[in-house]
């Protein structure tokens, strides 16, 4: 019964897609023995098995099992005694390469493939024969001289034996006492020995042996006497080197014997290995994915095709059965694909259990039935007289003897083929005890009394497969919840039945069929409009979602690249506050070496200022110890003077103003520069209006605590002539002195490097450059150079 329902659900020529999917032998042989698991968890492993290999796919690393041969034939020959010959043992060499080139492959992935790099663990390595054979065999499949030192005495004795034959036919052939008796001035071989073509009417005056005439008996072949006794030896010893590689190849096909075993069982590992990738390549060819396989009886495929219709001609159907209810009844009009979609399913649950992804969308599921039965399509069987009705019955009859709970039925046309009201009240009562013990049922039917009964039992629902009016054909799509409407007014009007004809049997149909039919085609119009809105709103969401997706990568982005930006200001502010305290505490000592004992006063009032410089200085710069709560004062724009310090609280900064317009006001941070609202920031003090009010810090002082609020890091040079980038570098060395700067960094592009090249001739030559070199990639690379100041 199992083969039968898989015929019939086409599961054998989905084994030949697969067969044609494995490049082995064995990997076919296992393709064409493919048949669904018994049990539910060896399901799931075939699954497993698959699911790894489609992951190797899918990463584009194929594991190297192209090379491998069948040596099934050839490891029964060594076990019953025989030996092997030199192209066998060079499919049993090729073979052993196979085996530790995936053994190798699987040890040095970094896919999780857990049963994959078990099984290629198990393969066991020969490695001392692997060897042998390598040293025995070479690639054209011919004994190596260096197989053993008899073979090679042999085959060295040959070729000198061979060198004097061919020595001695020269000296013949250009005798000139012998020109005219040769028909051609070549030396050929007949029955292994060395000859010479001789004219026949010569044949008596040239001493030897005759092997051999041509078709004309113009030409004879003979063997001089004065290489007969060559020509033996050579005979002597090409004999012996055939006894040495019989030999040879009795002795390493015995070798080949002891661990035939081994060979055997990493022969079926590696064939097992080509069938579970077969199944993986089939599975991207038809865009299949896996199925969440349960044993709840809940199937639900989004999307299903026919693995064996066309890619450019199937049409995707929604299959879902085993949820609120158990039994689907599908109807609708003949060639609108009820069949195909019922076989749809068959099939992708065969291949569910055979461990085979199906061509669906991702998180179907698809339950796991102990058996499947189908019974579909036009079956007559003329051996026992039987009617198409009474074919469908008896297998019927089979299938309720066997069917059980956890299985699903699969019947086409239910009650076809004999009266409508008999065959209609038979199938009702099939339904009825196959939904009493809980079997899983699809069934296609035209009766509307089965479109009734399952509006009025629980857990069976209606199904059609939608009808495009308009152009008399079927869309394919299978809607579940309505039934489908037969039609056969609006086809017969659409092909031309005169309306006379169709108005008369319209009067004939009973009123309450009529009125039924109506409500059907009244829901599956509100089925579309639904279907269409639905797919609407779903469009929109995930528009909507891709969207939100977007901008919330954008915040990060924008959020990383803040953190960044005060970071960098941050360290190079911080760099600058070192700096300045270094050279202000040299300051402060000479402050200290110029006042005598008698100005202690006026010394610690001027390194108290000179350090209150210097606390502000840092305060500048590490906007980190400071709060917007600290600064409440709000910023009057009429007030405010270029100049002027604020706190900028989106930024946790403060900056000094460098101009202003109306409420936006331009800051500067010491290492950047940006426009804000006024309204967005606080005010922190005026701008120093003139020396006299530094208090009595020495002028050099207050300049480099200047420079060193002021000046930035890096100077661009970009676009300028060499020149004109020379004044400019000088200059912004002399401010990064001043401000007590070690390094800077020079920015001159990339370009022709003539700019480049003219810089770092400047700076070999400049008195206050240490040394220079290329800034690292996060600073532009060889488009830029940073330079040690001394």
């Amino acid at each position: 019964m199992k083969e039968k329902e898989e015929k019939t659900l086409e599961f054998d020529k989905f084994r030949k897609l697969l067969v044609d999917k494995a490049g082995s032998v064995l990997g076919k042989e296992l393709a064409e023995k493919l048949r669904p698991a018994e049990d539910f968890d060896d399901a799931l492993r075939l699954l497993d098995e698959t699911e790894e290999a489609f992951i190797l796919l899918q990463s584009g690393a194929m594991p190297p099992i192209g090379g491998m041969r069948d040596i099934r034939k050839q490891l029964e020959k060594v076990k019953r005694g025989a030996f092997l010959d030199m192209e066998e043992l060079l499919l049993v060499r090729d073979s052993m390469y196979v085996m530790r080139a995936v053994k190798k492959y699987f040890k040095e992935i970094e896919q999780e493939v857990p049963i994959l790099k078990s099984w290629a663990h198990d393969i066991e390595l020969l490695g001392q024969l692997e060897r042998r054979l390598e040293n025995t065999v070479d690639e054209n499949g011919t004994i190596r001289d260096e197989a053993t030192i008899e073979l090679a005495r042999i085959r060295k004795s040959i070729r000198k034996t061979e060198r004097d034959v061919k020595t001695q036919l020269s000296a013949t052939l250009h005798n000139p006492s012998y020109q005219k008796f040769f028909q051609d001035s070549i030396v050929t071989i007949r029955d292994d020995r060395y000859v010479i073509p001789v004219k026949q009417e010569y044949r008596y005056a040239f001493p030897g042996i005759i092997h051999d005439q041509s078709a004309t008996g113009a030409t004879l072949f003979i063997e001089p006497m004065a290489i007969v006794n060559l020509n033996n030896d050579l005979k002597q010893l090409t004999l012996e080197e055939k006894q040495e590689i019989e030999r040879i190849l009795r002795r390493i096909s015995q070798e080949i014997g002891k661990v035939s075993s081994e060979l055997s069982q990493n022969m079926q590992i590696l064939g097992r290995m080509d069938f579970t990738i077969a199944k993986a390549k089939l599975a991207v060819d038809m865009n299949g994915t896996r199925p969440k396989l349960n044993k709840s009886g809940l199937t639900d495929i989004k999307q299903a095709r026919h693995p064996l219709i066309s890619k450019d001609t199937v049409v995707p159907v929604n299959i879902a059965l085993g949820g609120e209810y158990s039994m689907l009844l599908v109807t609708g009009p003949n060639t609108g694909g009820k069949t195909v979609s019922m076989k749809t399913l068959g099939l992708l649950a065969l291949m569910a259990k055979s461990g085979c992804f199906i061509p669906a969308e991702i998180d179907s599921d698809v339950a796991f039935y102990e058996n499947i039965y189908a019974d579909i399509g036009d079956e007559q069987s003329i051996e026992q007289s039987l009617s198409t009705f009474s074919s469908h019955i008896r297998h019927i009859v089979d299938i309720l003897e066997k069917a059980e709970s956890g299985d699903l039925i699969l019947l086409d046309e239910l009650g076809a083929g004999t009266d409508p009201e008999e065959g209609a009240a038979l199938a009702m009562s099939i339904l009825e005890t196959l939904h009493e013990r809980n079997i899983s049922v699809v069934a296609t039917t035209h009766y509307s009394e089965l479109k009734t009964f399952a509006y009025t039992h629980d857990g069976i629902e209606n199904a059609c497969v939608e009808f495009d009016l308009k152009t008399l054909r079927p869309t394919y799509r299978l809607l579940t919840g309505i039934p489908g409407a037969s039609n056969a007014f609006a086809i017969s009007r659409r092909l031309g039945l005169s309306k006379a004809l169709i108005l008369r049997a319209q009067e004939l149909i009973r009123e309450d069929h009529a009125q039924f039919e109506h409500v059907v085609d009244a829901l599956e119009k509100e089925k579309i409009l639904y279907e269409q809105r639905n797919e609407e709103i779903r469009e929109r969401q995930e528009h909507a979602r891709k969207l939100e997706e977007k901008l919330r990568k954008m915040r990060e982005e924008l959020s990383e690249k803040k953190t960044q930006i005060l970071k960098q200001a941050r360290s190079e502010g911080n760099t600058i506050i070192r700096r300045a305290k270094r050279e202000s505490e040299e300051i402060i000592q000479e402050l200290k070496d110029q006042f005598n004992d008698y100005g202690v006063k006026k010394r610690q009032s001027t390194i108290q200022n000179a350090r209150g410089r210097l606390s502000e200085l840092s305060d500048s710069v590490r906007p980190e110890f400071k709060t917007s709560t600290i600064y409440k004062e709000r910023i009057d724009t009429e007030k405010l003077e270029i100049g002027d310090i604020v706190f900028v609280t989106a930024l946790n900064e403060k900056g000094r103003v460098i101009s202003k317009k109306g409420k936006s006001i331009e800051v500067d941070f010491g290492n950047m520069t940006t426009k804000v609202s006024a309204d967005s920031c606080r005010f922190v003090s005026r701008a120093e209006k003139s020396p006299a009010e530094k208090g009595s810090m020495k002028n050099g002082a207050r300049e480099l605590l200047q420079k060193a609020q002021n000046v930035r890091r890096e100077i661009d040079i970009r676009g300028m002539m060499v020149d004109e980038g020379e004044q400019c570098v000088g200059k912004f060395i002399d401010d990064a002195e001043l401000a007590g700067l070690k390094d800077i960094l020079v920015i001159h592009g990339k370009g022709t490097g003539a700019l480049r090249k003219g810089i770092h001739e400047y700076l070999k030559r400049h008195k206050s450059v240490k040394n220079f070199i290329f800034a690292d990639i996060d600073e532009g690379g060889s488009g830029a150079t940073v330079v040690y100041l001394k």
